[in-house]
């Protein structure tokens, strides 16, 4: 049985939201699957060691219209890599007519799509609802990054982690401004929770957030943090399994983190908490004084309304 799964929302958090759909369809026909994502969802790092899935095959789509899978020349390329698979079956997640006319021609014979033209949708809800109706069967939407057990012990030696220290992954980074905490209240809410419980802090962000990285290494704190600023995303995996806790915005960080069964403080200020925020048990939420978790969404410009003190009590609450 060869099953092929499309996803191609963007970006880690998505990916990480889709794995329990992806494992429930694996699990279904007793078959890895294929996936075909885009490369900005890092889908071949995130599971490298994932037991479900047989192979990603990235998609290549830009908005400029340059990728190799644009266009007309573009879908007949992706069509030819496609068939040579002989796929049984497809998921499709999403509504798209060009990829329920890929399916037919590739002569794809049990066909799972959503309903066609499919736009806002709750990310969560509309995967779930359309799994568990072609699976006929309840699907958990609790995701989970499958990892080598010797590379989780490789980390929690190299790196030290002992019990004299908490371990406390922060995800500064964002996809957006207006997404992100300030990073002056997170290298204050690090001195304070080091003088409470001493920890090291693991700093989630890429080579974009040069600029707060730099500021954690010109505070009183900078003997306690460690950068990721230059790992791979699959070699942070190990690291962040290893940590006590998450705190941070509501960026792919989180996502990876709750999926890594980490218990996770996710500060909500400018996106859906509903679709976003409820779908894994690991994740906690503080959301904008004077908002609650129903209205707190796109537009909802928060990041000055964060409570720091709520912040900090939570934090000092989940480590304990």
């Amino acid at each position: 049985m060869k099953v092929l799964v499309i996803q191609q929302r963007m970006g880690i958090g998505d990916m990480v939201i889709f794995l329990p759909y992806i494992h429930a369809i694996s699990k279904k026909f007793q078959s890895k699957i294929t996936v075909l994502a885009k490369e900005n969802s890092k889908a071949e790092q995130l599971c490298a060691d994932d037991e479900h899935i047989e192979e990603i095959i990235y998609l290549d789509r830009n908005k400029d219209k340059s990728g190799e899978h644009d266009g007309w020349f573009g879908f007949f390329n992706l069509l030819k890599k496609i068939k040579n698979k002989k796929f049984d079956k497809i998921f499709i997640f999403n509504g798209s007519l060009r990829y329920l006319l890929l399916a037919k021609l590739c002569g794809i014979k049990d066909i799972y799509q959503y309903p066609l033209f499919t736009k806002k949708d709750n990310i969560v809800l509309t995967a779930k609802k359309f799994v568990e109706t072609s699976l006929k069967e309840t699907v958990s939407t609790q995701p989970k990054i499958y990892l080598n057990t010797s590379e989780i012990d490789k980390a929690k030696l190299k790196f030290k982690f002992d019990k004299q220290f908490k371990h406390i992954c922060i995800g500064f980074s964002a996809s957006g401004p207006t997404k992100r905490w300030d990073i002056e209240k997170y290298i204050l809410l690090a001195e304070q929770i080091n003088k409470k419980n001493p920890s090291k802090f693991y700093l989630a962000g890429g080579p974009n957030d040069e600029i707060y990285f730099q500021k954690f290494f010109n505070s009183s704190i900078k003997e306690n943090c460690i950068s990721f600023k230059d790992f791979l995303i699959k070699d942070t995996l190990p690291i962040i399994k290893n940590c006590n806790l998450y705190i941070g915005n509501d960026t792919g960080w989180l996502h990876i983190s709750a999926a890594l069964e980490l218990k996770c403080l996710a500060l909500f200020m400018d996106s859906p908490v509903k679709a976003y925020g409820k779908y894994s048990k690991n994740i906690s939420i503080v959301v904008p004084e004077g908002e609650t978790e129903d209205s707190t969404s796109h537009d909802t410009l928060g990041k000055d309304k964060i409570s720091f003190d709520k912040v900090l009590q939570k934090t000092i609450e989940l480590i304990n």
